[in-house]
């Protein structure tokens, strides 16, 4: 059970939750949050190292509760769990999508402690829901900002602007975090360039440690498995991008 520290207005709908204490995790990495009373659900972890946190979307009536909460409350915490990212490379081509910037922040940080040179691109719906831009900014990263509206940056979809700039310039990996079909647009666009790719995906997970089925992707739970994948585990996901499991365990269409 951990005390809440700050907790901070990010978007309209996107909160971050910090703690004192400290939490070693590779970026993209979970914890499984529990607000005594409601619900536990999975939750990047957006900032680590010392003083550790969480940032989150309100979705749901676990969210919506979370959000509620103030300083000084407490939550509990258990975790880290899964498999983060892999940092390598000299030129990196990071994409983020809505709140999927959450776990691909610290991956900007830790690129700039490599001196990794990295492109960013980072998309959202409209400009009120973009998520770190000033963090990336801090970062080092160069920030390719797109908005489904047009608010913002270049009009359309991140991928769009993605793949302007993996047509002009040549990267070591690419990295991604976002709504499915981003990440299946992204993995046929890396096989088209041949270049190394890793995304973050996001399952339904009630137990994070591979027990419960819920996060079930053909043979795979993404809580203990993922939620990081390579290009060559995406491509042979025969549900990747087209089909989930909801609350029920029913398989039905992303």
């Amino acid at each position: 059970m951990l005390k809440i520290k700050e907790h901070t207005r990010e978007t309209p709908l996107i909160r971050t939750i910090r703690f004192q204490e400290k939490l070693p995790a590779t970026p993209a990495q979970f914890v499984m949050v529990w607000v005594p009373g409601v619900d536990e659900f999975p939750m990047s972890v957006s900032y680590v190292g010392s003083r550790f946190g969480i940032t989150y979307q309100i979705i749901g009536e676990g969210t919506k509760a979370l959000s509620a909460l103030k300083t000084g409350d407490k939550i509990g915490i258990r975790g880290p769990y899964g498999r983060g990212f892999t940092l390598k490379g000299k030129r990196i081509l990071v994409v983020a999508g809505g709140a999927g910037m959450a776990p691909i922040v610290p991956l900007l940080e830790e690129a700039a402690k490599r001196r990794i040179k990295t492109d960013l691109v980072l998309g959202a719906r409209t400009k009120e829901e973009l998520l770190f831009e000033r963090r990336a900014a801090k970062s080092g990263a160069t920030i390719h900002i797109s908005t489904d509206d047009g608010t913002k940056g270049f009009k359309g979809f991140a991928t769009e602007l993605a793949w302007s700039l993996l047509q002009a310039k040549k990267y070591d990996a690419i990295y991604a975090c976002g709504p499915e079909r981003m990440a299946a647009k992204l993995m046929d666009m890396a096989a088209r360039k041949r270049t190394p790719m890793e995304a973050s995906l996001e399952r339904i997970m009630k137990c994070g440690i591979g027990i419960c089925d819920s996060c079930a992707l053909d043979g795979k739970h993404v809580c203990k498995d993922g939620p990081v994948f390579s290009i060559k585990e995406l491509r042979s996901f025969d549900d990747f991008g087209m089909t989930k499991l909801d609350q029920s365990g029913r398989k039905v269409p992303i």
